[in-house]
C-alpha cells in the first residue's frame, strides 16, 4: 500500500509513518517545518523527520506546503496514493487569532486542496481528516458540570462515559482555530457524503506521546512533563486548574485510522480520545507527573481562561466501538505519563564495565 502523510515530522504523522512503514507500506511524508514558524525554536519538527529517514526504510520525505494547490495537485497525479492520513494543521487557538490568514488557509484551504487533488486523481484512496474536538466550540461549558475537589466533572449521568457526535457545533465559541478546523471537518464530511470520497473525520481531544514538541500554546501534556522535570514556570489559565481532558496516545489513534481505513464508512464522523478512564484535571496532572520524577513545574495561576476553552471534556467512543469493535486502547493514562517522563528525564550515563579479575 502506498500511504501519504501530510504533517509528518509532527507527532500523528510522525506516528503514522514509523506505524505504516513496519507494516511494509511505503509512505510518502508531506511537511514543511511549518510549526518551527509557528512556534519558534521549541517547536522545530528537524529531529523528527531525520529520525524517521534514519528508522523508516520505506520512507521518503517531500517538503511541500499543503496551500500550494498546483503542488498537491501534482503529487496526487504522480503518486500512486491508497491512503491519505491528514495531520498537517495549525494547531494553536491562541496563535490563530494573531495569524489569522495563515490559520485558515492551513487548515481549510490546504485541507481542500487536498480533498480536491484526491478526488481528482485518486479518487479510490481512503481519506483520514484529522479533526478535532474545538470543533465544538464551548458547547461543552453549556453542559451541567460539577465541581469537586481536584477536577470538574459532568452532572448528568448520561454523560457519564463523555461526549458523543452528538453534541452541536453550532452556535457557540470556538476560537478561530476552532472555526478553521471545523471548516476542514466540514469539507471532508462533505467530499465524503456528497462525492462518495472514502473520507473519516476524526475529532481528536488530547492527541500526546513522547514525541511529541509540545510548547506553550499546543501539547498541553507533553509541554507539562517538560516543565515539571526542568522545573521551570508553568501558567495554568482558568477554572483553577481543574479543567479537565482525556488523554490517547498516538499509537491508538493510528490503529484506530487503520481499523477505518479497512473498512471505510464515507463521510462518517467519530469523536477519537482517550475517555473517562484516561481523564484527569491539569492540577491532577501535575501530581502524577510528580509521583514518578519528584519534580513539579513553578506554577503560576491566571484567572482568565482561554476564548472557547473547555472546562471539563473527555470522550465518549462508543460509536467508533461499535463501527470498529476489533480496536483496542492499549495505553492507560499512567502508561502515556511514565513514556513521556522517561523520554523527558536526562539520559543516566553509562556505567563502566569492571576490568575482569586477573587469574591467580
Amino acid at each position: 500500500m502506498n500511504v501519504l502523510v501530510t504533517g509528518s515530522s509532527g507527532l500523528i504523522g510522525s506516528e503514522a509513518v514509523t506505524f505504516f512503514n513496519a507494516m511494509g507500506f511505503r509512505v510518502l511524508g508531506v511537511d514543511n517545518n511549518m510549526r518551527a514558524d509557528f512556534f519558534g525554536p521549541k517547536g522545530d519538527t528537524t529531529a523528527n523527520r531525520r529520525r524517521l529517514q534514519a528508522q523508516c526504510a520505506n520512507f521518503e520525505h517531500v517538503t511541500l506546503d499543503i496551500r500550494d494547490r498546483a503542488a498537491v495537485g501534482e503529487l496526487f497525479r504522480h503518486e500512486p496514493i491508497e491512503l491519505v492520513i491528514h495531520a498537517a494543521a495549525q494547531p494553536s487557538h491562541d496563535l490563530a487569532a494573531k495569524r489569522v490568514f495563515d490559520d485558515f488557509e492551513v487548515n481549510a484551504m490546504g485541507t481542500l486542496n487536498l480533498l480536491e487533488a484526491c478526488r481528482q486523481h485518486r479518487p479510490d484512496a481512503v481519506f483520514i481528516q484529522v479533526s478535532t474536538n474545538k470543533v465544538y466550540g464551548d458547547a461543552p461549558n453549556h453542559l451541567p458540570i460539577i465541581e469537586h475537589e481536584t477536577r470538574f466533572d459532568y452532572a448528568r449521568p448520561d454523560l457519564r462515559d463523555g461526549i458523543d457526535e452528538s453534541l452541536s457545533i453550532d452556535q457557540n465559541t470556538h476560537s478561530l482555530f476552532g472555526v478553521s478546523k471545523a471548516a476542514g471537518d466540514l469539507l471532508a464530511q462533505e467530499y465524503g457524503r456528497y462525492f462518495g470520497l472514502k473520507t473519516g473525520i476524526f475529532r481528536g481531544g488530547c492527541l500526546t506521546g513522547p514525541q511529541h514538541a509540545g510548547v506553550e500554546l499546543h501539547g498541553f501534556l507533553n509541554y507539562l512533563v517538560k516543565c515539571a522535570v526542568e522545573e521551570r514556570p508553568y501558567t495554568i489559565f482558568g477554572y483553577k486548574g481543574k479543567q479537565v481532558r482525556d488523554q490517547i496516545h498516538c499509537h491508538d489513534v493510528i490503529n484506530a485510522f487503520w481499523h477505518f481505513a479497512q473498512n471505510p464508512r464515507p463521510g462518517e464522523v467519530y469523536n477519537l480520545g482517550g475517555g473517562r478512564a484516561n481523564a484527569a484535571s491539569l492540577i491532577e496532572c501535575v501530581t502524577l507527573i510528580e509521583q514518578r520524577c519528584g519534580k513539579r513545574p513553578q506554577l503560576t495561576y491566571s484567572p482568565t481562561n482561554r476564548v472557547g476553552d473547555h472546562i471539563c471534556y473527555y470522550t465518549s467512543m462508543a460509536k467508533f466501538r461499535a463501527h470498529f469493535p476489533r480496536w483496542k486502547q492499549e495505553y492507560s493514562l499512567d502508561r502515556i505519563i511514565d513514556e513521556m517522563v522517561a523520554a523527558a528525564l536526562p539520559a543516566k550515563p553509562a556505567t563502566a564495565a569492571k576490568p575482569a579479575a586477573a587469574a591467580a
